[in-house]
């Protein structure tokens, strides 16, 4: 079950040749479901984070997002879809997510800006080349933005990709050939190991959203560990009722069998031991 995780580039021909893979290898390609569902769980318009991510929202949209939560429920849209298989994923910082999965394919399809801009100017049938300029521009910006919040990474950085590939040279036929055998090699094929490790993930991702979700746990920051299904919570919480409320919300998540909670309450923490005399 094949995973791509590739950057969304504007006018590199990325979607065309992630349309092209898709309809040889029978792959579900993800358009806007992720940030359909983001939205729901954030209770904002679907616009206002379209604008958002495309770095055009406005000052009041920029600060009534929170980032923070974005870059969570975004996460965990993510790593259900790879969990699921066959899924090309553009974008959404899902080659940074997913990088640690072996068997997860990372393609940057990418060409110089004139090239980019070059072609978008033909495709869009206009002549304003820096109205064309502007927008590839701003596009970049607004990823190269959310990777880095998100995971400190930056988005251009090829060691994030197992395969670059340069639409100025190559034709969208020679990228889908390239990455198919990539996706042959051993190296990718899906282990026992690989996907343990993004149920794990994934399991991880859904608890932070599930304490994220409940107003009794939204502010609780606090180290998760899991491991087939057993959670390990350890850290800081403020009171006997927030430990409580946290042990609760993550055993309710669906796939978790098991919490073996290593909290400390604040008051009983020593978070300024006096100096020894």
């Amino acid at each position: 079950m094949p995973v791509i995780a590739m950057n969304r580039e504007m006018g590199s021909q990325g979607r065309l040749v992630a349309e092209a893979l898709a309809a040889e290898l029978d792959l579900k390609i993800v358009r806007h479901e992720i940030i359909d569902h983001v939205a729901q769980k954030m209770h904002v318009r679907k616009s206002t984070l379209q604008r958002f991510l495309e770095g055009k929202a406005g000052l009041l949209e920029r600060w009534g997002t929170d980032e923070s939560s974005l870059a969570l429920y975004r996460s965990e849209e993510v790593l259900d879809l790879a969990r699921q298989g066959n899924v090309i994923i553009r974008g959404w910082s899902a080659v940074a997510l997913l990088r640690p999965i072996r068997h997860v394919v990372c393609v940057r399809i990418g060409a110089p800006l004139h090239v980019r801009v070059r072609w978008l100017m033909e495709r869009l049938e206009t002549d304003d080349e820096e109205m064309v300029t502007e927008q590839i521009t701003q596009s970049d910006a607004a990823h190269t933005a959310n990777m880095q919040h998100a995971f400190g990474v930056r988005w251009g950085d090829p060691m994030l990709y197992d395969m670059v590939l340069n639409t100025e040279h190559l034709t969208v036929a020679s990228c889908v050939e390239q990455i198919k055998s990539l996706i042959k090699r051993p190296e990718f094929q899906e282990t026992r190991e690989s996907r343990a490790q993004l149920e794990n993930l994934t399991l991880e991702y859904h608890v932070r959203a599930a304490l994220r979700s409940d107003e009794r746990t939204a502010e609780v920051h606090i180290t998760i560990e899991i491991a087939a299904g057993d959670v390990t919570l350890s850290g800081i919480v403020i009171s006997d009722a927030e430990l409580r409320a946290v042990r609760d919300v993550v055993s309710k998540v669906s796939g978790v069998t098991k919490v073996h909670s290593k909290l400390k309450v604040m008051k009983d923490s020593k978070i300024f031991p006096l100096p020894r005399s």
